[in-house]
């Protein structure tokens, strides 16, 4: 079978599995591609047997990262059976999944002589990466970096070679083992980011923003520019909880370990207060929700982006990937985006409804055979103010 791709955006799942078959994206041998990797709009990326500890994180350039390795690692470790990572140090871990990205519009690639499948592009393909929202939650800062890369989380057209996470927890320490997923991957077929223009049509047509009484937001109330522009919530009655800060000198988190640690052994609460705002100390973790609700039609993807660092000090510094169908239904009236937040510098007030972060939208190539939900077990779905699954509800 030929399969012919012409519209613009992200590659949907359906798509990614083929690129699995044609070896566009591949695995270290003994560590097949699974099912459960597939999202509706990427492909979980899964942590390689051996752990470096390097002195500071890089970009190549010019070099393989293997390289850099090399004249940066003060020690390796096995994480095939469980590895500690220490707060604050900087780790290099190869990846299990590997590309070989074409360089052509088209592409061919034959069968057994009998007959024959392919994928012929009518733009080149890129990819993208970002940390899964667990790796955000826990504070775990994550980027991708391959061989001869100039920018971390890009891989561009023809890009053939293996995959390195740097990973550094922040917050607290954590245990990984081969095979857990902290980040994902997007494949692109040119550019297919909606503009401002479109973005208004589309909530006209398909909302994708609504209030708290999950009604969606009138055209008149949307902010956008470059992308939809969304606010952090710190509204609530005397004594709800409208956020988290992180405790420092915390216990280990196995991240194997599910709904299993204590919210008040790793996290302060924040309470909804007469004044509704928040002063952040410097360097300190923050986990606060969206006041808007959000969702992902079916015809598109997400991304919250960092906010623009020329409005003050404050950085929601993780960005994030949202998958089609993320917050349901325009009858399930979106989801709140979790926001994870970090004040450099200089103490910075936060108040409610203060405008924190931009989401961007893109188009896929085709809608995607399944979508974020209960039909994938997706953890997120339908979320208001939640921290990590690792966690127990009190």
């Amino acid at each position: 079978m030929i399969y012919q791709l012409r519209k613009k955006g992200i590659v949907p799942v359906q798509l990614l599995r083929e690129l699995v078959k044609f070896g566009v994206i591949s695995s270290e041998d003994g560590y097949p591609i699974v099912e459960n990797q597939f999202q509706p709009n990427s492909l979980d990326l899964r942590l390689g047997e051996i752990a470096y500890r390097v002195r500071c994180g890089f970009l190549p350039e010019n070099d393989r990262v293997s390289d850099k390795i090399k004249k940066l690692c003060s020690h390796e470790f096995s994480i095939k059976d469980g590895g500690v990572l220490e707060p604050n140090c900087t780790y290099i871990i190869p990846l299990l999944e590997k590309l070989n990205m074409p360089e052509t519009t088209q592409l061919f690639f034959s069968g057994n002589g009998l007959s024959e499948s392919g994928l012929i592009t009518e733009n080149r393909l890129t990819a993208r990466t970002n940390p899964k929202s667990t790796t955000g939650r826990l504070d775990i800062f994550t980027r991708l970096v391959t061989d001869y890369s100039h920018r971390f989380e890009e891989i561009g057209a023809g890009y053939t070679g293996p995959l390195y996470l740097e990973v550094v927890p922040k917050s607290f320490p954590v245990k990984v083992r081969t095979g857990q997923r902290l980040n994902q991957l997007r494949i692109r077929h040119g550019s297919g980011k909606l503009t401002d223009d479109e973005i208004l049509r589309t909530h006209a047509l398909d909302p994708v923003l609504f209030d708290d009484k999950r009604v969606p937001v009138s055209d008149q109330r949307l902010k956008v520019d470059s992308g939809l522009f969304m606010s952090v919530d710190l509204k609530g009655e005397h004594g709800d909880v409208v956020g988290y800060k992180a405790k420092k000198n915390s216990n280990l988190i196995d991240l194997e370990k599910i709904n299993h640690y204590s919210v008040s052994e790793y996290w302060e609460p924040i309470y909804a207060g007469k004044e509704q705002f928040i002063i952040l100390e410097p360097e300190a973790f923050y986990i606060f929700a969206s006041k808007e609700r959000c969702r992902i039609p079916s015809h598109l993807a997400g991304e919250m982006v960092p906010y623009d660092t020329g409005s003050g000090e404050l950085r929601t510094h993780y960005a994030g990937f949202f998958d089609s169908g993320f917050g349901g239904t325009i009858k399930d009236g979106g989801a709140r985006a979790v926001l994870e937040v970090r004040s450099h510098d200089v103490p910075f007030l936060v108040e409610d409804g203060q405008t924190f972060f931009s989401m961007i939208f893109e188009a896929n190539t085709d809608i995607p055979d399944f979508m974020y939900g209960k039909e994938i077990e997706s953890n997120y779905q339908g979320q208001e103010l939640k921290l990590s699954k690792h966690f127990t509800n009190e």
